[in-house]
């Protein structure tokens, strides 16, 4: 083998490399969105229906939780294009 194919070899294994760790790295943030909607939102809820009034904490919760999970969703949904 020459010095140029194992050149070519190295950067096709280099590529593989990058590409495995982008998609991990992209499943840990929807992994993450998963458990944060999960935490925050239906957390919220659970207390909302436990017989908690709605109030000001209630929903900043429930809307950070919200947020939170559609940001990291994206986060991970960018790495993976």
């Amino acid at each position: 083998m020459g010095h140029w194919e194992k050149q070519q070899d190295e950067k096709k294994e280099a590529k593989e490399r990058d590409k495995t760790r982008r998609e991990k790295l992209a499943g840990y943030f929807l992994n993450l969105s998963q458990l944060t909607y999960t935490a925050l939102v239906l957390g919220g809820m659970v207390l909302f229906f436990q017989g908690n009034e709605f109030n000001l904490k209630l929903g900043v919760m429930l809307a950070l939780g919200c947020l939170l999970a559609y940001l990291l969703a994206n986060i991970g949904n960018e790495l993976l294009k």
